[in-house]
């Protein structure tokens, strides 16, 4: 396993570049826009190790963060997602967005916080019981 980012929704880019890059000192190392999807993601990290970064989630349409909806998730890159998603639902975590597409699920820590897992290289082929798997809950 593999630790990759930390997600945070932001409400004005420019402003939290501003503070990420500027201020704190963060290199932007990619960006991707989704024009279907209306968001902007950003990912920075601190210039000595660009292995640890944070993920700025830009949201085009206007939405307020409460309660701590602006930090988003942590993400891991696994070697098998059905197996860790096996391996967490065996220890009675639910599976919040099951890895349908063999690439992604999501889970919940015992304090709410959302887990993305996301398998390393291509997808895996979908297979039962994931394929079938209907999401629960929010992530």
């Amino acid at each position: 396993m593999k630790y990759l980012h930390t997600m945070v929704r932001v409400a004005d880019l420019d402003d939290s570049l501003k503070f990420y890059c500027s201020a704190l000192g963060l290199t932007e190392l990619r960006r991707y826009e989704n024009e279907q999807g209306r968001f902007t993601l950003v990912f920075l990290s601190a210039p000595e190790d660009e292995e640890a970064q944070v993920e700025l989630t830009y949201n085009w349409d206007t939405e307020d963060y409460d309660g701590g909806r602006n930090f988003g998730h942590l993400a891991y890159n696994v070697d098998d997602i059905y197996e860790s998603c096996e391996r967490l639902r065996d220890h009675g975590v639910v599976i919040n967005r099951p890895p349908r597409d063999g690439y992604m699920a999501f889970v919940r820590s015992p304090d709410g916080i959302s887990v993305e897992l996301l398998q390393k290289g291509k997808p895996l082929e979908s297979k039962e019981p994931w394929k079938s798997m209907e999401n629960v809950g929010e992530w």
